[in-house]
């Protein structure tokens, strides 16, 4: 598998390296196909899962699948309204939880989502558990994975878009550690490797957006977030470790709501297209 991901990577017009993520447009460098990072990411997801059971019922997993069902819903809802359907094609969404005491919670490329039951301490409703899940499910549309593996092909291979497909073909090992570390392997318990701190900030407001078309109060945001910070005692919890400064986050979070809420009105989700119990 990998010699084909080298072989495209080596043929990948330059012209596609560079995107503009949805919501908010900013540009990103990504290299590896989204196709390839996610196909590496489904396999780490079931390895994750054959390690940390998920539970099967139950109310946890219900109130779970219902959110980020209908966060998913929300999502193809806007994505189709803007004619951007065709992205989602690569997405195989699932939402599982694990009965674990720590604070955390991820999606990883593709769509695969755990949310750990410690975590649902802190959030105490379902419209908190959106924020959360939006937050996570937005680093995933952001393909912020692999932004981030494509600036480590860079600097750390030294690379430049000119010389991409021959030095990845010289290193292909140092290669599939970065991919690996994209979706997620090789790392405590399979979490996402930190992300930095422009990609959480674009995680809260796409995330406030996802929530707010799915039909959940983007107003229960800033009070989530400084449960979170509280939840750390003198120190914030390794979930937030990367992320914005709590006063700033929750000004910027509560200065985006009416945002929020508009793109709500824009992009009604039908009922008929809710979770269903």
């Amino acid at each position: 598998m990998w010699k084909k991901v080298l072989i495209v990577l080596a043929l990948m017009p330059l012209i596609y390296a560079c995107q503009k993520t949805v919501f908010t447009g900013r540009k990103s460098l990504n290299l590896i196909p989204n196709a390839q990072l996610n196909q590496t990411s489904f396999a780490e997801y079931r390895q994750f899962l054959s390690e940390n059971k998920p539970l099967t019922s139950g109310k946890d997993v219900d109130l779970v699948r219902r959110v980020g069902n209908d966060i998913k819903a929300a999502t193809e809802v806007y994505y189709k309204a803007n004619g951007l359907a065709g992205e989602l094609k690569n997405f195989a969404w699932e939402f599982n939880v694990v009965d674990d005491p720590t604070v955390n919670a991820f999606c990883m490329p593709g769509g695969k989502v755990v949310v750990y039951t410690g975590i649902l301490k802190v959030t105490q409703n379902e419209d908190a558990l959106a924020v959360v899940m939006g937050h996570e499910i937005a680093h995933a549309l952001a393909n912020h994975g692999n932004e981030r593996v494509s600036q480590g092909l860079v600097t750390q291979l030294g690379l430049t878009t000119l010389d991409l497909g021959l030095a990845m073909s010289q290193k292909p090992a140092q290669t599939r550690n970065l991919i690996l570390q994209a979706a997620g392997a090789g790392t405590q318990l399979g979490v996402l490797l930190p992300f930095s701190r422009k990609h959480e900030s674009e995680a809260d407001e796409i995330g406030l957006y996802l929530m707010a078309m799915a039909g959940y109060n983007p107003n229960e945001a800033a009070p989530f977030w400084a449960r979170m910070t509280k939840a750390g005692g003198g120190r914030p919890p390794e979930f937030l470790s990367t992320h914005p400064d709590p006063s700033k986050r929750s000004a910027k979070l509560k200065s985006l709501v009416p945002k929020a809420q508009d793109k709500a009105k824009r992009y009604p989700v039908p009922k008929s297209s809710r979770y269903k119990k």
